[in-house]
């Protein structure tokens, strides 16, 4: 299986006791999934990710304590510093109507739909957190990036299969980072 076949959904911060676990950064919405035993994957650097089966967890200090099996020792843990814990895409949990896995927006193109008449306006890169509406980081053809709300109220529907999101953004906003210098580094 290729890398785009699974999804991080933790990353293995540090050694946590002396009999292999590793205390891990949540990064799923569905912290249930640290239910064990389960099967996970470690993402491996230049390698196919391997699968892992992962014999106890629990929360500790915000994070999560996982403990996998073959890994056993203190030395055996400090290698998985840095790692992902992955699952396979196909087993991503269902979302609610209206939300969305925010690598699957990446790559969709967006367009401006006017009444009659639809405006390419360029290709997601990226999804940024705000804290409140995530924003999109939109790339024109040869008019730099475009930053766009995730907002039900912007993106007007989003269809994840054809890759397309149509926008109504208010007026102006597709000028607003025209107006803003760019730094030359």
């Amino acid at each position: 299986m290729s890398k785009a076949a699974f999804l991080a959904i933790a990353r293995i911060v540090r050694p946590q006791g002396r009999r292999g676990e590793v205390a891990a950064e949540v990064m799923t919405d569905f912290p249930g999934r640290f239910c064990a035993p389960a099967r996970f994957y470690l993402e491996n650097p230049d390698q196919a990710p391997s699968p892992v089966m992962m014999e106890n967890a629990w929360k500790h200090k915000g994070r999560m304590v996982l403990k996998f099996a073959g890994v056993d020792s203190i030395q055996d843990a400090e290698r998985l510093r840095g790692r992902h814990v992955l699952i396979a895409s196909g087993e991503k949990a269902a979302l609610p109507e209206n939300s969305y896995y925010w690598p699957d927006l990446v790559g969709c193109r967006v367009v401006e739909n006017w009444p009659e008449l639809s405006a390419e306006v360029g290709i997601v890169t990226e999804v940024e957190p705000t804290g409140g509406a995530a924003l999109l980081h939109v790339e024109r053809p040869n008019q730099g990036e475009v930053l766009i709300p995730l907002a039900q109220e912007i993106c007007k529907h989003i269809d994840i299969q054809a890759k397309k999101i149509v926008i109504d953004p208010p007026r102006d906003l597709l000028a607003l980072n025209d107006a803003i210098p760019r730094r030359r580094l």
